[in-house]
């Protein structure tokens, strides 16, 4: 029997759904923008969950072919500094190109085409200095052509799952907009851009580069050389015609099992009041899959025994059995954490007593009872009490390594202001000795800290990096050797800070200007030309410039003088006319760029009709702006997004990062067990889940597989605990903190004919919610998924749901 039953996705306050074209799938939509102000006068208000409108076909007909904005980039100061050589307005060279008046409209770096008209606030700093005297409010960020906004229903009372026909973001994740902060000295406004960095975007093709668009993790140490990247989604694996969840009352097998010893629950203590402690070590998963076989599950009890349960036949259960004994005495510890454990591969196990100590046993071939024996390699007290948060087994140089990630979060007497603690991970690595006589030893210890409990933390399976997403940046705790080296370092950076040449443009024409000591010559410079590089060498020394230039120019008329003040100029003509370079040399950071002030008010021009002096100018007219009330709780989202950070083993600097916005952390399962976990985030309403691939630096996340409307099912379980998913992506499942588990099965196509009633058209497949609940009143303390079975573990029972048939 099969109850149908929907819900419709809300969309936030001040954002639109946009759609990029595409040619081979439906338009997706996207939010992170203010509402478009052509789009709202049709409409008359903003979509809502309660109400939502479809887009006017002549709007969309209109906005189909518009050109994607040029990608906004922070302008310099429109004059040279102090002193700098080549200070000169921007002239159009004798005899230069004129440009097509009646050509494609060309807009500087920060403006918009005039079809995306947005409606700014008010800043209640007053007055702007960035735009001119009329420039009153926040500017409001650029937003890609619009195409159609999703169809909308109304929400049934007590339904529960999933948004028909809400709109779905585009291939790339999008961070949601804030107002940037008011600047000064004339600059032009540095909008904020969807999160696609070193990457392509449909909305946004030629990828935004400036690491100026995430201030808050840009400037923190080791991130100033990060490649920003993004993550692009797959529009194949993406659903615009999901409509929605429906309820099945078919049974689930469930089994349960009775405990000979309760689970060694730990709980937090008086001094342990922090919400990382409660999501450290408060929500932390008692019970642990091993994915290295199938269906074997382990947890610790109160003896400190390790107690296994491998599933073959779920009519045939046995009682768990034990496989380890930790030696010490864990109730004679009053400060121990929960005791934790992570296979690190199929015969190696990493175990903390929640003591401090840590546990390397070699296992085996788990899961047989005959073949099964842990033994101890190495045992060790590494300081105060942490959980195993990832490990992984390598081989490197001819040795067996162990690297082991250990979380802690520990009181910090500095920190007057915040939550008076920090998180640190602590990335250990283990080695068997050269010996050979088989004994383990540390050979390298680094610690990370930061302010926020990671949301996942994963070493590498080489152990050569490590990746982090967190709400709050981390960052690699200096030795005293290392801090002398950046304190050298910093010096001479220092005294290098001038920039080497700065460089001015015009729609047709490019100028460098380079300052030269008073001993070179004509003779000495040589200067190569080619239609995409360029080389200037000074007498005998390595080239003073050289490399990519960012667009094409004719080299066949380039030239190049010395000037009076010794100064040498450079003039490239650009092959495209009224290109906008946004850098001179692809990779060189070394020049600094001069605005022209006539390019600055032109800028400024262009940007006086995203103003306004009043939020709503109009209150009575038929149709106004969206009303913020309508938002509900569960469309809310943290002010600050979290970020992706890859760190490198050696160097202890990020070299990937990704702000992924408002693109909520859900949970991790491993799916490979010889790759990384994979994360899920949500996007838009969907859950996505993403793979890992630390050897591929060019695509080193993918996505796998979706979750249709997963994210907004588990934004209305205001009590739910944990998340999982199937391996083989079959169904997705949460549990609540007592009894109750929702499991989302993904479509299956229909045994039965069956109708919409409402359109008459025949449905092709079904995706199911099915419920169970469980017979415990005690508190659910773990929660795994395997493809076939769910596990749930509370104090005194273990239960099996059978969710899917073996094949």
């Amino acid at each position: 029997m099969l109850v149908s039953f929907t819900q419709q996705k809300k969309s936030d306050q001040n954002t639109m759904t946009c759609s990029v074209p595409s040619t081979d799938t439906p338009p997706r939509s996207m939010t992170g923008a203010p509402v478009c102000e052509r789009l709202r006068g049709e409409l008359g208000t903003a979509p809502t969950r309660r109400s939502e409108r479809r887009a006017p076909a002549a709007h969309r007909a209109a906005c189909a072919g518009t050109a994607h904005p040029l990608r906004a980039r922070p302008l310099r100061s429109p004059a040279l500094p102090p002193g700098a050589p080549g200070a000169r307005p921007a002239q159009r060279r004798p005899g230069a190109r004129e440009r097509n008046r009646e050509g494609p409209a060309r807009f500087a770096p920060g403006s918009l085409p005039v079809h995306s008209r947005l409606t700014a606030r008010r800043s209640p700093a007053g007055p702007c200095s960035r735009g001119g005297a009329a420039c009153r409010t926040h500017h409001a960020p650029p937003a890609p052509p619009l195409l159609e906004a999703g169809a909308a229903g109304k929400r049934s009372p007590g339904s529960a799952t999933t948004a028909p026909g809400a709109p779905r973001a585009h291939g790339c994740l999008l961070a949601r907009t804030t107002a940037p902060s008011m600047h000064s000295g004339g600059r032009a406004p540095a909008h904020p851009l969807p999160v696609v960095l070193r990457g392509r975007c449909r909305a946004f093709p030629a990828g935004p580069r400036s690491c100026r668009r995430f201030p808050k993790f840009s400037r923190r140490r080791g991130m100033a050389g990060a490649a920003h990247c993004s993550l692009q989604a797959k529009r194949l694996l993406l659903d615009p015609k999901f409509e929605g969840y429906k309820l099945s009352l078919e049974p689930l097998a469930c089994y349960q099992l009775g405990l000979d010893a309760a689970v060694a629950e730990v709980q937090l203590r008086d001094d342990q009041y922090t919400l990382d402690h409660m999501r450290a070590f408060g929500m932390y998963n008692y019970l642990h899959l091993d994915s290295w076989y199938q269906d074997n599950v382990y947890y610790v009890d109160q003896f400190g025994r390790v107690m296994n349960l491998s599933v073959t036949l779920d009519t045939a259960l046995q009682k768990p059995r034990e496989v380890f004994r930790l030696p010490t005495d864990l109730t004679a510890c009053d400060n121990r954490l929960c005791a934790s454990m992570h296979f690190s591969s199929s015969t190696w196990v990493t175990l903390s007593d929640g003591t401090g100590r840590l546990y390397l046993i070699k296992s085996g071939k788990r899961g047989s009872s005959a073949s099964e024996k842990w033994e101890i390699v190495f045992n060790e007290e590494l300081g105060s009490p942490f959980i195993v948060a990832h490990s992984v087994s390598f081989v490197k140089a001819d040795a067996h390594s162990l690297a082991v990630l250990l979380l802690r979060v520990e009181k910090d007497e500095l920190d007057t202001k915040g939550s008076g603690f920090h998180v640190t991970l602590e990335w250990v690595t283990i080695a068997e000795g050269k010996e050979g006589d088989h004994r383990y030893e540390i050979i390298k210890r680094r610690v990370l800290q930061g302010k926020s409990v990671p949301h996942y933390a994963a070493i590498e399976p080489s152990g050569d990096g490590l990746m982090i997403v967190s709400h709050k940046p981390f960052t690699f705790m200096q030795s005293e050797s290392d801090k002398l080296e950046e304190n050298d370092d910093s010096k001479v950076s220092n005294e290098k800070k001038d920039p080497l040449y700065y460089w001015q443009q015009t729609e047709d024409d490019v100028t460098i200007t380079v300052h030269l000591p008073q001993d070179i010559t004509r003779d000495d410079i040589k200067i190569h030309f080619s239609p995409d590089n360029i080389c200037v060498t000074l007498k005998d020394q390595p080239p003073l410039m050289e490399g990519k230039l960012y667009s094409s120019v004719d080299h066949e008329s380039c030239t190049w003088i010395i000037r009076e003040d010794k100064s040498l100029e450079i003039s490239l003509m650009k092959k495209n006319e009224g290109c906008r370079w946004t850098e001179l040399i692809i990779g060189d950071t070394r020049g600094e760029f001069i605005m022209d002030p006539s390019q600055c008010s032109e800028i400024a021009e262009s940007l006086m009709h995203l103003t306004s002096e009043v939020m709503n100018p109009n209150p009575d007219k038929e149709k106004p702006p969206c009303n913020a009330q309508e938002l509900e709780e569960c469309d809310a989202f943290l002010e600050d997004g979290a970020s992706l950070c890859r760190f490198d083993g050696d160097s202890l600097k990020i070299t990937h990062i990704i702000n992924l916005g408002s693109n909520q952390y859900l949970f991790s399962v491993v799916v490979n067990p010889k790759e990384m976990p994979c994360f899920c985030l949500r996007h838009d309403v969907d859950a996505l889940l993403w793979q890992p691939h630390s050897d591929q630096p060019e695509n080193m996340w993918e996505h796998i597989a979706t979750f249709n409307a997963l994210g907004y099912v588990q934004a209305s379980k205001q009590d739910k605990k944990f998340m999982a998913c199937a391996p083989d992506y079959s169904y997705a499942a949460l549990c609540e903190c007592l009894r109750r588990v929702f499991i989302y099965r993904q479509p299956t196509p229909l045994a039965t004919v069956l109708y919409n009633r409402k359109e008459g058209r025949q449905v092709g497949q079904v995706a199911k919610q099915l419920v169970a609940t469980l017979e415990a009143n005690d508190p659910i303390l773990g929660f795994q998924a395997t493809s076939e079975r769910l596990f749930v573990l509370t104090t005194k029972t273990l239960f099996l749901i059978k969710v899917n048939s073996g094949n």
